[in-house]
């Protein structure tokens, strides 16, 4: 009997990341293995691959910084391991830069598909450039895709990270282009009293709807 081909899905924020065992170019590895930290999945389309390649220095020197914060890299593509572990080589070798980070070989497309990465509108065989924010409890907090054509901006993986983790910590939003030490959204108020009082708690408010502070 034919195995059933993994039906495609779209993951939804605030909702428990989808698990997955996995080989790697460092070995087995399983999603549920990493909870304590932020895990950051990213797909790329294909091994030895301008656009990829370039991505794959930039996620290596973010690295270290996303570190910092518990935050672990994960790579993924519908390459096979041999082909991932001869590619990172040859960046190593070539372009002087050393890629730290497990890659997923996903030759079955089956956590492709758990996550929404093949587009058929891109491509029926490669993964989008997709990138998943999970948190240290295994729930998916934010999701960005790209084209097939178009390099990821590193800085802003950093930055939506960071500002994530801030509102876990203070329970604030943030603003339109907020970057570490800019002030901070004061959740709107819910009744009349809360309107009344926050006008008085020394909040910067350019309206009662609309606050902001330092943290």
């Amino acid at each position: 009997m034919e195995e059933e081909e993994p039906c495609m899905t779209m993951p939804v924020l605030g909702e428990p990341a989808p698990d997955f065992s996995a080989e790697t170019t460092q070995g087995p590895i399983k999603l549920s293995d990493y909870r304590g930290s932020w895990v950051v999945l990213f797909s790329h389309p294909a091994d030895f691959t301008p656009v990829c390649t370039t991505e794959f220095m930039a996620f290596s020197k973010i690295a270290p910084e996303l570190e910092a914060m518990n935050v672990r890299l994960i790579g993924l593509s519908i390459d096979s391991v041999h082909s991932h572990l001869a590619w990172v080589h040859n960046i190593r070798e070539k372009m002087g830069v050393t890629v730290t980070f497990p890659i997923i070989a996903d030759l079955t497309m089956g956590i492709a598909k758990s996550y929404g990465m093949i587009h058929e509108g891109q491509s029926s065989t490669a993964a989008i450039r997709a990138v998943f924010f999970i948190d240290p409890e295994g729930i998916l907090r934010a999701m960005i895709y790209y084209p097939l054509s178009n390099g990821r901006y590193m800085p802003e993986i950093v930055r939506l990270i960071r500002a994530i983790q801030t509102t876990d910590k203070y329970g604030v939003a943030t603003p339109a282009n907020w970057q570490p030490g800019d002030k901070v959204v004061v959740s709107a108020p819910k009744t009349t009293e809360e309107m009344e009082k926050r006008l008085q708690q020394g909040y910067d408010c350019k309206d009662w709807y609309l606050c902001f502070k330092d943290i």
